[in-house]
């Protein structure tokens, strides 16, 4: 039953995101208004305990959009934003800080990705030893929420 009320947060928290934007490009594409020049990205960010996905107890979720401005419920929708632009959305390309220490307890955390990047569907799950860790990656905050 918990997965299933997972699910349907996910998805209710992923149509806001990725539709929401949506309707102002439609809005654009008619001439009222700025948006038309930017592809989408709208992304649901989600964070739990366990080292699967499918299984881990969820305990927050966040909202990312970064076009065409930075905005949403992650608490630094700004730098996460730019760093991902950094990057050309590549979740795989973020890479632990050297200046952060974390110790070595092992108490798995799983962030989750939908949604959609410049356009392109996004879709992604990664898996950290600890929240320390989870928090060291990337510069900018991304999984910082």
């Amino acid at each position: 039953m918990r997965n299933t009320a997972r699910w349907a947060a996910t998805l209710g928290l992923t149509a806001t995101a990725v539709c929401g934007p949506l309707t102002g490009t439609a809005l654009a594409a008619h001439g009222t208004g700025p948006s038309a020049l930017y592809a989408p990205s709208a992304l649901v960010l989600t964070m739990g305990r366990g080292d699967d996905a499918a299984l881990a107890t969820p305990e927050r979720a966040v909202t990312l959009t970064c076009a065409p401005t930075s905005s949403g419920t992650h608490p630094s929708a700004d730098r996460a934003c730019a760093e991902l632009r950094g990057i050309g959305g590549d979740f795989d390309a973020l890479a632990a800080r050297s200046d952060v220490l974390c110790n070595k307890l092992y108490r798995p955390v799983v962030v989750t990705v939908e949604g959609v990047w410049q356009g392109k569907r996004v879709s992604y799950e990664r898996v950290f030893s600890n929240e320390c860790v989870k928090d060291s990656y990337g510069y900018g905050g991304v999984f910082t929420f």
